[in-house]
């Protein structure tokens, strides 16, 4: 009933306006806000009343954001008023005299559509200028919006939601921003740049515009064309520029998929183009077009991110004569800045030139960049002292960022402190400099903001005098040799947001001062030092701390009291301390707490069920941009707690793979990215461990409710009662530990059906009861579940059910004597089963073999059929329970553990040949003579039957000529081992780079021949397999050889689907084999078939040039990949061919088309990279070219794949 009153009042005030005419501006107004708005939440229109109420103004020119001139209404101002509700724009267009509404940075929504007004009463649009940006308007711009306007400049609809529409602009039209909605219409596009008329600013940017970039037929007059952050794709038009308006300034397509090579394109018609942003696309060129040069009033040039394929940096550079802002990131561009760049220096503002390959240092002739802001030269291959000589006499520079560089020596802070007394930012991290941090810092550079000089050889104190640099928000010192204390100096700053320091040797105790002289901490992470003593109570005033982390000292005492006031609280790391005490209940008040580990502690007492107060009330992204590593830890009770998550800003890997916490444990994963958590909507707690402690009390049922909780560890406790029923509600759980306590009860069958569930370990407990046979849980080894007492079934030995009541046996007499009635009942039932199984085996083994046999049947399979397998198939002795038998297209061999281990002589050192990703390989002498290879898992907690099955439903299925053969495999308690055909020659990296272990030579046919097969059984994996499987793990070591140096691909230990665990983080990095791991995996854990094709290049390379990927004493800290393309831009391939390839000219050319195979799938660009199956076409066509018959038995089809 409300609303049809409201409208029946928005007719009367509109039809009294329009009716009065000029004399009742004031009843237009009202009815606009009657209809239009709905909350006023800042009463920013309570001025708005009848001309005649007690309350307001006599006249509408007297309001809040009423614009007059000559008595009438001219324009109406209500931004960022927070005004809320749905827009109805035909009441302001009643006002006669309106010609600026501007109502940006409010809530209305709703679509644009607006009733036009009886045309006999109606008075003309005199409207201007219209901006209604930053609001909640949606749905499609429709054709007759604003189309009565005919002297309409400027239209501001940008930050909204709108998805389409394409209304006639008028002529009058000048400036039109859409930028930030959600524009897919493409019809859109083409009709602003082809029906443009006067428009002078056109911005669509940040919007989902697709399809190929148009020209500009009909914009004559655009000044400013800004379409970035679209989707379109397709090259550049080839008459964008030369076709472009003599008027346009401003031209950015960045973030788009916009492709092709740009080394030629002709960039004419760019003469007063002062802004040219082709960032963060697709471009390729072996050097920047020479065209560019005629763009010569260009103020910034942006290309960062394309990969383009360059040697030096182009010396026409120097060549702009207003530049102010040069950035060339991301690229592959290689060799020293060019001296010629710094003719810019007279204009020079900032210069990115980060993420490339430069070598050397910065030229001296910089030193005259006077005005110089901003320099950028992080990660590339720097080194020298130019920080010194050069940089430091570029008195202007305001920011500087040089991590991961090779620069060494003494740190050049007191050289920069004197010389560059503006510096706001320095950026030194990952690098190798010594020295101590000068007490002089803060009193030469007063604005110093960021002092980040981590991952360095940094030693001494932390000055006390650090506490004068009144405006520095962010130090971060971790990773170095620094000592002493925190100075209380320190914790005072007014500013401070971030206080890094881990990995140090700091002591003492920390200051109980903490946010006493602000609250603008954020980020605390000490951890991993020596510091004592209790933790501050201070530390509770805090309320902006978003990670706090004090992990990995002697801290002791309890927890004190007020953690519940930190609302932003996001990350809690307390582990690896002496702290005692209850858990606080009042963690569960922090109402943003996703990740807390108390592990490695003495607390006591019991659980607080508050913890999950805040499951399904935690939004996410409150840590988003913060740079972190976690570190997986899957090597059991050897390293408690399940893992750690450290603040990884300027860390490089390797240096972390050295910090003690990860090497004592040699199979942890580690993972890197930039955000912890991702929900759609409200989430919980993603990781509780709280293992390792002297906990009592039953286990919470209140848990049950984190939905969103990856990590759950409650091991090595005291915690006593039965495992909640609730658990079953831990939908995303990937680690359950409830391990060493003293649980009662059984174990609920719910959580058999948790679908990530990637490691369960409830050992060491009292349970009782059958172990759930549905979903996952009989998966996991028996060490999961051993030390109960009263556990049976699978992986266990088997319950013994009483016949009377269904149940379980007990330990009574009749339960006993039953028991032993039923044992001898099954033991002579299992007698005659395995007799008849033993005879119809034999039966069957001795059946002459089908005349049609696989093509692809080798060595041991075809030895299976044997009946000389029978001495060592079965060997008359009862295996254990626990080993199982898969059913495969051939028979597999299935042998005990005992017969594995004497032909491995233990297991012995002599007989180890080799060391893999997830375990080591035995050569191996069975019964019957034959020799084979064993393959014996690691044992990862919750990893290695996972390993186990994944590989048995892979290989084991699985037969190719150029794939190993799996012939069999032993299953018992934890151990899980492969048995696999054995390969005389060993692997082809031994073969390539340890020649003195082997008699055998590889001349280029022999590694062509490898080449080819190791490439057909991996296209075999990618095209012919249903599913199709991603080895994960291709390199030279995995390619095996047989006595006639035929290749097979093996160890398919990482072509299985990713854990649950693993792929339910939300991490973007999992470091995989130095060398082979294609660029895309260092952003994103996703894997694909690319990524073996990029490793299968890196192999390539390796046969074509002998040399090993990683070689610090040849390529230093470049590698193989990039020195091999550095040759190629040089026209030096004839120094990446290993010299003995070379003796030969009759090869010469096959080695050359051999290197363009390996540089194609060495592309950065995953979608450049050839398929597998497209390799194989290429060998094909060389081979008809060249007459060799190394691929005559293979066929190439579309559907079916390698055959």
């Amino acid at each position: 009933m409300a609303a049809p009153v409201s409208m029946l009042l928005l007719l009367l005030h509109l039809a009294r306006a329009v009716a009065a005419g000029t004399d009742d501006e004031a009843a237009a107004l009202l009815a606009f806000k009657l209809a239009s708005v709905t909350a006023d939440p800042a009463v920013r229109l309570a001025s708005w009343a009848e001309p005649d109420s007690t309350s307001g103004s006599g006249s509408p020119c007297e309001w809040t954001g009423v614009s007059c001139a000559d008595g009438r209404v001219r324009a109406l101002n209500l931004s960022g008023m927070s005004l809320v509700g749905r827009l109805h724009l035909d009441t302001l267009l009643a006002l006669p005299a309106l010609q600026s509404i501007l109502l940006g940075g409010n809530a209305f929504h709703g679509n644009l559509t607006h009733r036009a007004l009886p045309r006999r009463t109606a008075p003309p649009c005199v409207l201007v200028d219209v901006d209604l940006s930053l609001n909640a308007f949606n749905g499609t711009l429709p054709r007759a919006f604003l189309a009565s306007c005919s002297s309409l400049q400027l239209l501001n609809l940008s930050r909204n939601t709108l998805t389409g529409g394409g209304f006639p602009f008028p002529p009058s039209l000048r400036t039109l921003d859409m930028s930030r909605n959600k524009l897919s219409d493409t019809g859109l596009l083409n009709y602003s740049l082809n029906a443009c008329h006067g428009i002078q600013y056109l911005n669509l940017s940040a919007n989902q515009l697709t399809g190929r970039l148009p020209e500009f037929p009909q914009c004559s007059q655009v000044s400013v064309l800004d379409l970035s952050g679209n989707l379109m794709s397709g090259a550049l038009p080839g008459r964008l520029l030369t076709s472009a308006p003599a008027n346009l300034t401003y031209l950015s397509i960045a973030g788009n998929n916009i492709s092709g090579d740009i080394s030629r394109y002709e960039f004419g018609g760019c003469a007063n183009l002062a802004v040219l942003d082709f960032s963060y696309n697709r471009l390729s060129a072996m050097g920047l077009p020479p065209s560019l040069a005629n763009c010569h009033h260009l103020k910034e040039l942006e290309m960062s991110g394309n990969k383009l394929l360059s040697g030096r940096l182009p010396k026409f550079l120097g060549g702009f004569q207003a530049l102010g802002r040069l950035a060339l990131a991301g690229n592959n561009f290689t060799e020293e800045i060019p001296d010629k760049l710094s003719l810019l220096c007279g204009t020079l503002v900032e210069l990115d030139l980060s993420s490339n390959h430069l070598i050397g240092g910065l030229p001296a002739s910089f030193s005259r960049c006077r005005l110089l802001e901003v320099l950028d030269l992080s990660s590339n291959q720097l080194s020298g002292d130019f920080v010194v000589t050069v940089i430091s006499k570029i008195s202007s520079l305001r920011v500087l960022r040089l991590p991961f560089n090779n620069i060494t020596g003494t740190n050049p802070l007191p050289t920069l402190a004197a010389d560059c007394p503006l510096l706001e930012v320095i950026d030194l991290g990952s690098n190798m400099l010594e020295g101590e941090i000068m007490p002089e810092l803060c009193s030469s550079l007063p604005s110093l903001r960021k002092l980040l000089l981590p991952n360095n050889y940094i030693n001494g104190t932390v000055p006390p005098s650090l506490g004068s640099c009144s405006n520095l928000e962010s130090m971060d010192l971790s990773f170095n040799l620094m000592v002493g204390q925190i100075p209380s100096e320190v914790m005072l700053l007014p500013k401070l947001v971030d206080l890094v320091m881990w990995a140090n040797n700091l002591s003492g105790e920390i200051p109980n001062m903490l946010c006493s002289n602000s609250k603008t901490l954020e980020t605390l992470v000490i951890s991993y030092n020596n510091f004592t003593g209790v933790i501050p109570p201070s530390i509770t005033t805090c309320v902006n701390l978003i990670w706090l982390s004090l992990a990995g000292n002697n801290m002791t005492g309890s927890v004190p009291s007020g953690f519940g006031n930190l609302q932003k609280l996001a990350i809690l790391q307390l582990h690896k301390n002496s702290l005692s005490g209850p858990v606080p209940a009042e963690f569960g008040h922090c109402s943003n707490l996703i990740w807390l580990d108390l592990n490695s502690n003495n607390f006591s007492g019991a659980i607080p069920p508050q913890l999950a107060a805040q499951a399904g009330l935690i939004t996410g992204g409150i840590v988003s941009g913060k740079q972190f590593a976690f570190l997986r830890n899957e090597a059991g009770n050897i390293c408690p707690g399940a893992g750690v998550l450290f603040e990884f800003l300027d860390i490089r890997p390797e240096r972390l793979a050295q910090f003690p916490a990860v090497h004592s444990c040699a199979s942890t994963r580690i993972y890197t990215g930039m955000t912890v958590y991702t929900f759609n909507e409200s989430g919980s707690m993603i990781f509780l461990d709280l293992s390792y402690n002297s906990l009592t009390g039953t286990i919470p049922a209140s848990l049950g409710n984190m939905a969103y909780l990856d990590v759950l560890n409650l091991g090595h406790n005291d915690l006593t009662g039965a495992i909640p029923d609730a658990f079953t509600g831990l939908k995303a759980i990937g680690v359950l530990d409830l391990s060493h306590n003293h649980l009662t009860g059984v174990i609920p069958a719910g959580l058999g059906c948790l679908n990530f569930l990637a490691d369960f370990d409830v050992s060491n407990n009292n349970l009782t009861g059958e172990i759930p046979t549905s979903g996952q849980l009989i998966t996991f080894p028996a060490s999961r579940f051993e030390n109960n007492s009263g556990l049976c079934g699978i992986p266990l030995d088997p319950c013994m059910h009483n016949a009377s009541t269904g149940g379980i046996a007990q330990n009574s007499r009749n339960g006993r004597m039953k028991f032993l009635e039923e044992f001898v009942l099954l033991a002579v039932s299992l007698s005659v089963l395995m007799m008849a199984t033993l005879v119809v085996t034999v039966y069957k083994l001795r059946r002459p073999r089908e005349s049609k046999t696989e093509e692809i049947q080798t060595g041991y399979s075809n030895s299976l059929s044997s009946s000389t397998s029978i001495s060592w198939k079965l060997s008359g002795s009862r295996e254990p329970l626990s080993i199982n038998l898969a059913i495969f297209e051939n028979p597999l061999r299935k042998l005990t553990y005992a017969h594995l281990h004497e032909a491995t002589d233990g297991f012995s050192p002599e007989a180890l040949i080799g060391t893999g990703g997830f375990g080591e390989v035995y050569k191996a002498q069975l019964k019957d003579g034959s020799v084979v290879a064993v393959k014996k898992l690691m044992h990862f907690t919750g990893q290695g039957d996972r390993e186990f099955t994944a590989e048995m439903e892979t290989i084991g299925k699985i037969k190719h000529r150029n794939l190993v053969p799996l012939l069999g495999y032993c299953k018992i308690g934890d151990e899980r081992l492969l048995v696999y055909e054995y390969m005389k020659n060993g692997s082809l990296d031994v073969m390539l780079h340890e020649k003195g272990k082997t008699d055998a030579s590889l001349d280029w046919a022999t590694r062509k021949k490898i080449a080819i097969g190791s490439a057909r059984g991996l296209a075999f994996l990618h095209h012919s397999c249903i599913p199709h499987i991603i080895h994960r793990d291709m390199k030279s070591s995995n390619v095996l050889l047989d006595d006639n140096l035929d290749a097979y691909v093996s160890d398919f230990g990482m072509a299985r689907l990713v854990n649950a665990l693993d792929s339910h983080l939300t991490v973007s990095k999992l470091l995989g084999t130095p060398g082979y791991v294609a660029p895309e995996y260092f952003q994103s854990i996703i894997c694909t078939t690319k990524g073996d094709v990029y490793s299968y290049g890196v192999v390539l390379l390796e046969l074509l040039s002998g040399k090993k990927p990683i070689n610090p004493t040849e390529f230093g800290d470049s590698n193989l990949i990039d020195w091999a393309k550095q040759m190629v831009k040089e026209d030096r391939c004839n120094e990446i061919f290993d010299p003995v390839l070379t003796d030969t000219k009759s090869c010469e050319s096959e080695l050359y088309q051999y290197l363009t195979i390996a540089c194609q799938c060495l592309d950065d660009q995953p979608n450049r990279r050839p398929t597998m199956i497209q390799v194989m076409a290429m060998f094909k066509e060389f081979q008809i070219d060249s007459g060799n018959f190394f691929l005559d038995s293979i066929s190439i089809d579309s559907d079916r794949g390698i055959i």
